[in-house]
């Protein structure tokens, strides 16, 4: 059964998290402001980014929104208050967290978009693994129409996951999509109704934690981000290094008695393994 944000307890400003079956699900919950972002609520979500990371409980990680959006992006009231010069200063420099905190985190992050992403939303959602989205959801970067650029580290992200092609139509436009459209783009990997999204990603989630290495996983991120700057030859030495270690892990030798034995692997925390 997968938790809801019923049972979810406050995990910070405008959030709400709950463990279940080793996925911890963090909800955005401002769903009355469109579960719009402040920057108290950043710096929340990725102190509740890096919670989970370090909790050996949890095995993967799914983000959500409260209600019908998933996140409008930045509030309009932090937006008004960026026109001033302290403003500005506290946004660059109060953070906290290296903006691509996600990408250095060893737990995958599904992303059940359940609804609308526009600007720091969809920026939120590119920095998951796996985007599941719902059907009836729109998504937009937004940043020209407001006069900006494209923000925290999306503009290296959407050309590896959509091409440059599309990355550039999406940055430079601005313009809203459908899901259909993010489906064929790459954008998503599931298109499902709403009610269905979050369900649907938990399940995803509950199933890399039941029969997935936390070490491999955490191991195969970094190679794919990684694999993507050095180049195939790199990558492939890289590769055969990281495989002799792996042949050697214990999570290799529970794997085979689990399947031997016709069980559930029981792979041991990450940092332990």
């Amino acid at each position: 059964m997968s938790s809801s944000v019923a049972e979810a307890e406050p995990a910070g400003p405008g959030l709400r998290a709950a463990t279940r079956d080793g996925v911890r699900t963090i909800w955005f919950d401002r769903p009355d402001r469109r579960n719009a972002m402040t920057l108290d609520m950043f710096r929340g979500y990725y102190a509740a980014l890096q919670a989970a990371d370090a909790d050996a409980a949890v095995r993967a990680i799914v983000v959500t929104g409260t209600g019908d959006w998933f996140c409008s992006g930045a509030d309009p009231d932090a937006l008004q208050a960026l026109l001033t010069g302290a403003g500005r200063e506290e946004l660059v420099q109060q953070l906290g967290f290296e903006p691509h905190l996600p990408m250095t985190l060893g737990t995958p992050i599904v992303a059940a978009v359940n609804g609308g992403a526009a600007g720091l939303g969809l920026v939120h959602a590119l920095y998951a693994d796996v985007r599941f989205l719902a059907a009836e959801a729109r998504l937009a970067t937004a940043f020209s129409r407001l006069g900006l650029v494209a923000e925290y580290g999306s503009a290296w992200l959407l050309p590896r996951l959509v091409g440059v092609a599309g990355a550039l139509d999406l940055l430079v436009s601005g313009r809203k999509i459908d899901a259909a459209e993010a489906l064929r783009m790459g954008l998503v990997q599931r298109v499902l109704p709403r009610v269905e999204v979050l369900s649907e990603a938990q399940a995803y989630a509950a199933d890399l934690a039941a029969h997935c290495s936390p070490a491999s996983m955490a191991v195969i991120r970094q190679q794919i981000w990684s694999g993507l700057e050095t180049g195939i030859s790199q990558a492939a030495a890289d590769a055969v290094r990281l495989m002799a270690t792996s042949l050697a892990s214990p999570d290799f030798s529970e794997a085979l008695h689990s399947v031997a034995q016709r069980r559930a692997p029981r792979f041991a925390p990450r940092g332990d393994a």
